[in-house]
């Protein structure tokens, strides 16, 4: 199973969002959000603990904002995980992803940019003080999965 063997979250699931569920409108929620149905809207988690899981059936059509991410669903839009993000074998995601820690096993894809958010400010700290500087900072990673 993925995820096998690592440290548990000790965030429990508070919300399921069912595999025949579909809401329109924006999600927000603290604690754990497990999605095996369809969400059009962003999806927003509030607090360190929060915890976004979406299952191989799990869709969203909207930017994602969450502490830590665990996705093997689809995602239309950018996701945003300032913690950790894990993409695991059916992820798919049509935007950037933007990451403090990310693990992507195989089969997973991006068709957008995956952008470290911790170099991605020191290297826009460093380019701002240069003048006329200009460029992709070396931390963005642009490919079509």
């Amino acid at each position: 199973m993925w995820g096998q063997g690592k440290k548990a979250t000790s965030t429990k699931i508070g919300t399921l969002i069912g595999r025949d569920t579909e809401i329109t409108g924006d999600v927000r929620f603290s604690g754990g959000l497990h999605i095996d149905g369809s969400v059009k809207g962003n999806v927003m988690g509030t607090g360190d603990d929060a915890v976004l899981m979406v299952s191989e059936h799990g869709r969203i059509e909207g930017e994602v904002r969450v502490h830590n991410v665990i996705l093997n669903g689809a995602v239309s839009g950018d996701v945003h995980a300032s913690g950790r993000i894990e993409l695991a074998p059916q992820a798919k995601v049509n935007g950037n992803v933007y990451y403090s820690l990310i693990e992507m096993a195989m089969g997973a894809a991006v068709n957008g940019s995956l952008v470290n958010q911790a170099a991605a400010a020191a290297v826009s700290g460093v380019e701002s003080r240069k003048p006329g500087a200009e460029g992709t900072p070396a931390n963005i990673i642009q490919g079509n999965s």
